[in-house]
């Protein structure tokens, strides 16, 4: 029997800070898929004069310690009265989670979490998830241990999974994630035999994005996003203040030859947003993100293009067009980029299509022809042990109980 005490120490000191910073490089100490974050990306999370959510909620982090003062664990707590109105009930997070391989850790870091967050008003937690944009650090990697994540996406060890749900968390949905390749064999003739048919129909066409048009670009992004995405329970229409200021934040990213939107009648009804992915290059900053890491980034991306990954940061149609071959005909002229040119790229990843959208992921594994490859779960965590528990609706489903 585990007789181990540990404690909790909030972060409140830059070197308790550091501490909960550097767990992850012991957890994953000779893990060759394991990419070191950013120290900065994550700061930013905990930064009340950067992060927006701060404003009608708060956050708190803590370590475990055992016996000896060891760090063996760490996790965050946090809540957004606006975003937790939205659910079935009031529900803050949990994230950011790191752990040994004990259970009485794990549960000590859920107690605490759980005890802050009913101690202001939320009745659930969901984790592990980001205090911010879905699109970074939400859910728990489940499957696909073997292949290397995505810039901002989690990855964990296996046994993470046993501990939240020895706990009592229950799968709320899953996340999908998609590998395509540019070749014929994957790239089924399908998407070739839709684009043509759609293409051919008058008003209907593929663009990049236009670098010199940042404002109008933002504003096709946010039309379509509302209308793709804002019918799931949770989810915010964005603003064309939000809209900007994410095209604005990626600009050091953006390569504006695999960005595309569709339009119909010069209307925007559809967009792939994608960028070089940067965990094949930021691994070897052990986290520092100074001048010279930033140089170090733009000579390998930009001079030397070492990275062959484009990872799909968000994807949408508008749902008057799904099913007549709009994703196909964007994904045909990913085809022709990355095969005619002979570019540097290699695969296209989607990862984030929840398992509450049956149409998305029919869409990319019949018409956009990717495989499924990693599979991430959010789970939720309700304090009346007695409610019923619902997993998350479907897209465009609105569930809200008064």
């Amino acid at each position: 029997m585990n007789t181990a005490k540990y404690t909790l120490q909030e972060v409140t000191s830059p070197a308790v800070e550091r501490e909960w910073l550097d767990l992850p490089k012991r957890i994953y100490r000779g893990n060759r898929n394991w990419v070191c974050p950013l120290d900065c990306d994550l700061r930013r999370v905990f930064d009340p004069k950067v992060n927006d959510l701060f404003a009608d909620g708060e956050a708190i982090r803590w370590v475990a310690r055992d016996a000896s003062g060891e760090v063996v664990g760490r996790i965050a707590a946090f809540y957004n009265r606006e975003k937790a109105a939205l659910e079935e009930q009031p529900t803050g997070g949990c994230g950011f989670f790191e752990s040994i391989n004990d259970q009485q850790v794990a549960d000590t870091m859920f107690d605490a979490a759980r005890l802050w967050l009913a101690s202001r008003g939320m009745e659930a937690m969901d984790g592990p998830v980001n205090f911010g944009q879905r699109r970074d650090w939400w859910g728990l990697l489940v499957e696909g241990y073997e292949f290397q994540p995505l810039y901002a996406n989690p990855y964990n060890p296996p046994y993470y999974k046993e501990l939240f749900e020895n706990y009592g968390f229950k799968n709320y949905f899953n996340q999908n994630s998609y590998i395509w390749r540019a070749n014929i064999s994957e790239a089924n003739e399908r998407i070739f035999d839709r684009a043509e048919r759609l293409l051919s129909i008058p008003g209907y066409h593929v663009e990049n994005i236009d670098m010199n048009n940042l404002e109008e670009a933002a504003e096709n992004f946010r039309l379509v996003y509302n209308k793709a995405w804002a019918l799931f329970s949770g989810v915010k229409p964005m603003t064309r203040e939000e809209a900007l200021e994410m095209l604005h934040e990626m600009k050091p990213l953006i390569d504006p030859n695999i960005i595309f939107f569709a339009y119909f009648n010069d209307e925007p009804i559809g967009f792939f947003i994608t960028v070089p992915d940067l965990n094949c290059i930021i691994g070897r900053f052990n986290g520092k993100f100074g001048l010279w890491q930033k140089l170090q980034l733009m000579w390998e991306l930009k001079v030397r293009k070492r990275s062959s990954r484009i990872f799909g940061i968000i994807f949408g149609i508008a749902p008057e067009f799904h099913g007549k071959g709009v994703e196909s005909a964007i994904m045909v002229r990913y085809w022709h980029f990355m095969m005619e040119k002979q570019t540097r790229y290699k695969t296209l990843e989607l990862a984030w299509i929840g398992d509450f959208n049956p149409v998305m992921n029919r869409m990319i594994e019949t018409y956009v022809c990717a495989t499924r490859y990693k599979v991430h779960t959010t789970y939720r965590y309700l304090f009346d042990r007695t409610k019923e528990f619902h997993r998350c609706p479907r897209l465009g489903v609105k569930r809200r109980y008064e």
